[in-house]
């Protein structure tokens, strides 16, 4: 997730830089420059909110905010841990902004969102790693803007007993949990995390609430193998994971991961035909995939589908 600072990153002090890789044409995208941007990031600074579009360096954050659709990434904007891949700055966090879910919520209504995902840093320093603050923020919107629908992308509350619980209860509409990429490359990739509990955590939401659609998403471009892109889909489907997101991995800086190779749209196609055939309900597969990018017309299209169905039969 990305940096104003950068401290600590693993390999940032001995790890000569990664040159940058040139990117294919299908892979640049233009500068924001549109008024509806620069008015969703002067919400964004007049509520005090963090969003992970920025901190990331997300490549899809002008068309996004031109629609004034952000990510808002809450607990702060530092980072307990600091993988290989990702740009938000890793530290010592401040305390838990008390007042955030409240921002958050007159945010969501004032842009009046039809669906907001919700994100965060790893808290490893918080018992409950951050997991009230994902509770009391699905609170408020629902208060402020009960027509919204809610998706959370969460860490992975490793070591912390009742946080998925807790999460569960709260209901959002959408659980989503990244497993990043491939489990053999997660010693350098994710170093803080571990591949079957990230799994075991989409599993355990879907035992504790069966009608909550649950998400995950990986990168390709990091040195992965085709089989075993295939493989986490199958890990994914076992855990009945019910969305799929595929996207090209991006070097935000020289000290992080070198992209390995930049997947060619066709690939990205054949991963997307590959995930439908698997059985889940939405995919999402091209070079600037997202856990975010079209997350809400894209949810909207399928509870449509689905009412149109249920009325039907």
């Amino acid at each position: 997730m990305s940096a104003i600072t950068v401290l600590n990153r693993v390999g940032a002090a001995e790890a000569p830089p990664r040159p940058f890789t040139r990117k294919p044409a299908w892979i640049r995208v233009k500068a924001p420059t549109s008024e509806a941007y620069h008015a969703t990031r002067r919400l964004m600074r007049d509520k005090s909110l963090h969003t992970v579009c920025e901190e990331a360096a997300c490549p899809n954050i002008g068309e996004c905010w031109a629609q004034k659709h952000a990510t808002v990434m809450i607990l702060g904007d530092t980072c307990t841990r600091a993988c290989a891949f990702c740009n938000v700055k890793t530290g010592t966090p401040l305390p838990v902004d008390a007042e955030e879910p409240e921002h958050l919520a007159e945010a969501v209504a004032e842009m009046g969102l039809a669906h907001v995902v919700i994100t965060s840093v790893d808290r490893d320093d918080l018992p409950d790693g951050g997991a009230q603050q994902f509770v009391r923020s699905i609170a408020a919107i629902r208060r402020a803007a009960p027509g919204t629908t809610i998706e959370i992308l969460t860490p992975d509350f490793l070591r912390k007993p009742g946080a998925v619980e807790a999460v569960v209860a709260a209901r959002p509409d959408v659980y989503n949990h990244n497993l990043e990429t491939v489990p053999r490359l997660y010693r350098t990739v994710r170093p803080g995390a571990r591949y079957f509990h990230s799994l075991r955590l989409l599993q355990k939401v879907k035992e504790l609430d069966p009608t909550l659609f649950t998400k995950s998403g990986i990168m390709v471009g990091l040195g992965e193998e085709k089989r075993e892109v295939l493989q986490v889909m199958d890990d994914m489907r076992s855990a009945d994971v019910d969305f799929v997101t595929i996207g090209q991995y991006l070097q935000p800086t020289p000290r992080h991961h070198r992209v390995v190779r930049y997947v060619e749209p066709d690939e990205f196609a054949a991963y997307g035909r590959a995930a439908r055939a698997k059985g889940f309900l939405q995919v999402a597969s091209s070079p600037l995939t997202r856990s975010s990018y079209h997350a809400g017309d894209d949810f909207v299209r399928l509870r449509a589908a689905r009412e149109a169905a249920l009325a039907a039969a």
